[in-house]
């Protein structure tokens, strides 16, 4: 994969996911546990916001050697200096984002259908999320769950590495695996967590042990 980024433990969190904790710290914690890559996902806030909680997430990551990936906004992502985006079928095509983003950017795509993910196949992309596996309240608009069953079929159905990401947990970390999951994206398994550098730990150690 492209950079060597480690899709293992990836944590998508904005700062209403992390309830009255403050996002820079959840993401320190986490970091701390071993989540391997941090997407910054923000909804209804200003471009200075924005802006300013990604700067913030960037000078924690950065040391650490943990990309950034902003979510479907490439100015953010560009202005800090992240290492990618992630959009959305809704948001800027791939090869424009590719285009402004740069060879060496991160760029991850979120699957709705089983035809997108077809349409994938002929994209510069470095990832998709599929998804989501399970039902979630993270995300209002979601398409239909997958289950473990619908997940098998769209990873079989690509070359690209994927993550598996809906309310995804370490109970089913080893399974998803088991599929051809090559990472796991959370938001409420660490970010709601008590301690959420025991939740990341916990969330690879279970990623590690695949099941038959």
């Amino acid at each position: 994969m492209k950079r060597g980024f480690d899709l293992t433990c990836y944590l998508v969190a904005g700062r209403s996911s992390c309830g009255e904790r403050p996002l820079e710290e959840v993401v320190r914690l986490a970091v701390e546990g071993g989540v391997t890559m941090v997407q910054l996902r923000e909804k209804d806030v200003s471009t200075r916001e924005y802006l300013e909680t990604a700067g913030s997430l960037k000078r924690i990551l950065a040391p650490a050697g943990v990309p950034l990936i902003i979510n479907d906004r490439i100015d953010v992502a560009l202005a800090v200096g992240a290492e990618g985006v992630h959009v959305g079928q809704s948001d800027m095509p791939v090869d424009i984002a590719r285009r402004l983003m740069g060879p060496d950017a991160i760029i991850g795509l979120s699957m709705d259908t089983d035809a997108q993910v077809l349409e994938a196949e002929t994209l510069d992309v470095d990832y998709l999320g599929l998804g989501p596996v399970f039902p979630t309240n993270t995300k209002a608009d979601h398409s239909e769950p997958l289950g473990f069953e619908g997940f098998a079929r769209r990873r079989c159905m690509t070359k690209h590495p994927s993550v598996a990401i809906g309310s995804v947990t370490a109970r089913c970390a080893g399974q998803l695996r088991s599929l051809g999951a090559d990472g796991l994206a959370v938001v409420s398994a660490i970010c709601r967590a008590e301690d959420p550098a025991k939740a990341a730990r916990e969330l690879r150690r279970a990623f590690a042990e695949e099941k038959e």
